[in-house]
């Protein structure tokens, strides 16, 4: 029997019934055999790599698992866990419990701070430098070699290098004593672990936002420029009504993966201070203080504290994308 679509409606006239599922399935298989193929060792690498650890995870911060509770190996003898299920009490214990303020949230608030000022500063100075480097300067080529160094040097490299300068002995306390100024406690005081850590973060991060800007920049047509130039706009006018709207699908994206890097960003941090600065410490480095950095190791809490930073950043990254979404939405009208 032949069976009529309704081009208007989308719903199928006739008297046989819609296949089922399976059949559906079945039919898609056979039809699209090869892309499954293709795809299937992936699937596969990021199920073991990302899927599994993280639904392993999830089950952890549900129960009471830490170093004294978990099955290990001494030797020839082999312990069973005993940890047990206690549901949502970690996320109750973390978020409203007695030491919730000093355990979470005054690391949560100094993330935020963490990761605004380092993301303006990276912008900012980024978007300074590539300007610069879009103007045509002698040995242009040299100087965008020598601003990107930062970025191309390993980041345990560039940390320790800077530990060093920071030390109570350092080059850069040297300096300040030469010229009869206080020198600060630079890993020691938490204000200054604090401002040593932005400082060494925005030196990391500046050539990425830089190199990123310079290609939004290029990619500008210069007509616009000398359109805008014709008509009397002084310098601010062209960079506000022309560059900043040409560069604006790359400034959201660079922006974007620099907030979840910056907030994710364990390396500085970790390289600088250890575990020796609690108050200087964010989120991510908290939670692998409380995994691996203390006796006994509570891999339930850490666990949750991972799910939580998941949590926070899929929020974020969605109500970005939709201010983005109604944004271009009211520029296009």
């Amino acid at each position: 029997m032949t069976v009529a679509i309704d081009r208007a409606t989308g719903k199928r006239r006739g008297d046989a019934p819609r296949p089922g599922l399976g059949q559906r399935l079945k039919h898609g298989y056979q039809k699209h055999w090869y892309a499954y193929v293709m795809i299937a060792p992936v699937v596969v690498v990021l199920g073991v790599l990302v899927l599994y650890p993280l639904g392993y995870g999830m089950y952890l911060t549900l129960t009471d698992a830490n170093s004294l509770n978990t099955g290990r190996t001494i030797g020839v003898n082999e312990i069973e866990a005993t940890y047990k299920f206690i549901g949502l009490d970690n996320y109750a214990d973390i978020l409203w419990g007695e030491t919730a303020y000093d355990r979470f949230w005054s690391h949560f608030i100094w993330t935020i701070v963490w990761t605004a000022a380092c993301v303006a500063l990276h912008y900012t100075i980024g978007l300074g430098l590539a300007l610069l480097l879009n103007q045509k300067l002698r040995g242009r080529t040299f100087y965008r070699l020598i601003l990107v160094l930062p970025w191309a040097v390993p980041t345990f490299v560039t940390v320790f290098g800077w530990r060093f300068m920071l030390s109570d002995g350092g080059i850069i306390n040297s300096a300040l004593e030469s010229l009869h100024l206080p020198t600060p406690l630079w890993l020691e005081d938490t204000f200054w672990q604090r401002f040593a850590a932005i400082m060494v973060n925005t030196w990391c991060g500046v050539p990425f936002m830089m190199v990123s800007l310079l290609g939004g920049l290029q990619s500008i047509d210069s007509t616009l420029y000398e359109a805008a130039e014709m008509d009397g706009a002084n310098a601010w006018q062209r960079f506000r009504y022309v560059t900043l709207p040409g560069l604006r699908s790359v400034s959201s994206t660079v922006v974007l993966l620099g907030i979840i890097w910056t907030f994710n960003q364990f390396a500085v941090i970790f390289l600088l201070f250890g575990t020796t600065a609690p108050d200087a410490q964010i989120l991510v480095t908290w939670a692998y203080y409380l995994g691996f950095g203390q006796q006994p190791r509570d891999f339930a809490q850490s666990a949750a504290y991972g799910i939580l930073l998941l949590a926070i950043l899929i929020v974020f990254t969605s109500f970005y994308r939709r201010w983005l979404n109604r944004n271009e939405q009211q520029l296009a009208i």
